[in-house]
């Protein structure tokens, strides 16, 4: 029985960031909500669209990453877009500053999603993509798309 994976169920893709940016590599790291913020992500009521981590003193934060007051909430329900803590090891932390620092790179989180109960948040370590990148995404997308359409018709009419 300890041997099993938790359940992963998924809250949200962030899948703007996918077409903006190049993701080089991805972390999980745990994030720190109060009771209303889980009661809301289990409603789905999250929006990544803009969200990204950076450091302050030795933490990581998740800023801009919205998620909806809890509408049973009373007096005491939390704030949409304040900044979360996100939890890494050290040596993890210590690797992504000096990437972010000296090589430019951006922390954008990907997904968020339940790990059995506790809320996981899977960063990418991302380069930002030029106009003419994304034009060449959408045209491999594309092509792609033609073959296997025409793959499909090839075997559907033999």
């Amino acid at each position: 029985m300890a041997d099993e994976a938790p359940e992963i169920k998924t809250i949200a893709r962030n899948r703007k960031a996918l077409h903006n940016y190049f993701v080089d590599d991805e972390y999980e790291a745990g994030i720190v909500l109060v009771g209303t913020e889980v009661k809301s992500l289990r409603e789905n009521r999250l929006q990544l669209t803009d969200a990204y981590a950076r450091f302050e003193k030795n933490e990581l934060w998740l800023v801009s990453a919205h998620i909806s007051q809890y509408p049973h909430g009373t007096h005491v329900n939390h704030e949409p877009e304040r900044p979360r803590k996100l939890l890494l090891h050290r040596r993890e932390l210590n690797k992504l500053r000096n990437k972010v620092e000296t090589a430019g790179f951006t922390l954008i989180p990907l997904e968020l999603y339940f790990k059995g109960s506790n809320v996981k948040v899977r960063l990418g370590l991302c380069r930002g993509k030029k106009q003419f990148d994304k034009r060449e995404a959408v045209r491999k997308r594309e092509a792609a798309r033609e073959i296997a359409r025409n793959t499909a018709d090839a075997r559907r009419y033999s």
